[in-house]
């Protein structure tokens, strides 16, 4: 695994601390301050500040004391389409209640562009998509 890669995988997992953790702050920090940040439901929040403000309203509202549950970073698919931007495919959930396993219908997969500015790996586009069953 190069140096980059493990940069990649680690902002993934700062990603899911911060989420565990309710910090809006640190969540927003890894994004880019043009980020765009698609949700499952395909609203979008752009921009650093929106992605921070509506996660500071979930954490302390809907999916407080939630966690992130899968393998977020070890079994992420990343893929560098140049030096310094990555596309990361990865699955993972929540669990509303807070349990180390994901809740039943919280299952995703999740699309992320990530890019280095200035020497730090940033998240500058994310899309979660709902896993669900094609046959209705």
């Amino acid at each position: 695994m190069t140096t980059a890669e493990t940069d990649v995988r680690a902002v993934l997992g700062r990603l899911t601390d911060a989420w565990n953790a309710g910090d809006a702050t640190a969540y927003g920090r890894l994004f880019t301050e043009d980020a765009d940040y698609v949700t499952f439901f395909g609203l979008n929040f752009p921009g650093r500040e929106a992605i921070e403000s509506s996660h500071r309203a979930l954490f302390e509202g809907p999916l407080k004391g939630s966690k992130l549950t899968g393998q977020l970073g070890a079994a992420a698919k990343v893929r560098f389409v140049r030096p310094d931007v990555a596309v990361v495919v990865v699955g993972g959930g929540s669990s509303v209640t807070g349990a180390d396993t994901t809740d039943e219908g919280r299952e995703s997969t999740v699309s992320f562009v990530l890019v280095e500015e200035d020497g730090e790996w940033l998240i500058t586009a994310f899309q979660n998509t709902r896993v669900s069953d094609p046959r209705g």
